[in-house]
């Protein structure tokens, strides 16, 4: 059987619900592509082991910094070291993101809360 191809867009805006809330796209080696949509701001938080990449597919989003915003467009990538305290937002209305981290990368990072979500769902 070939790979299943999916539109990372059209599966977001089909299956995901709420904002800040992962699903994983794929599986690549012990690491996952996972997208989400982004909402109006989310927890502060680091994480100590993993390095997170952003992809904005749609849409607009901040990554806060301590010293300062990045504002990242569509097609715009950046990486996020591990241990750097980090806080995404978004600029539009639900832009979505896919990110690119290792499997056991929980998406809060250092912080529990309301947004940590420990069941990821998939695309």
């Amino acid at each position: 059987m070939p790979p299943r191809k999916i539109n990372l867009v059209s599966a977001a805006d089909e299956k995901i619900r709420k904002v800040f809330d992962p699903h994983v796209a794929g599986d690549v080696n012990e690491s996952q592509a996972k997208v989400a949509k982004f909402g109006a701001e989310f927890d502060w938080h680091a994480h100590e082991k993993e390095d997170e990449a952003f992809l904005v597919l749609r849409g607009r989003i901040a990554i806060d910094f301590r010293d300062g915003p990045v504002e990242l467009d569509e097609g715009d990538f950046i990486v996020v070291p591990h241990g750097v305290e980090h806080r995404p937002r978004s600029l539009t209305n639900e832009p979505i993101v896919l990110m690119f981290e290792p499997a056991t990368t929980l998406n809060t990072g250092n912080a529990k809360s309301d947004l940590t979500v420990t069941d990821l769902k998939r695309l």
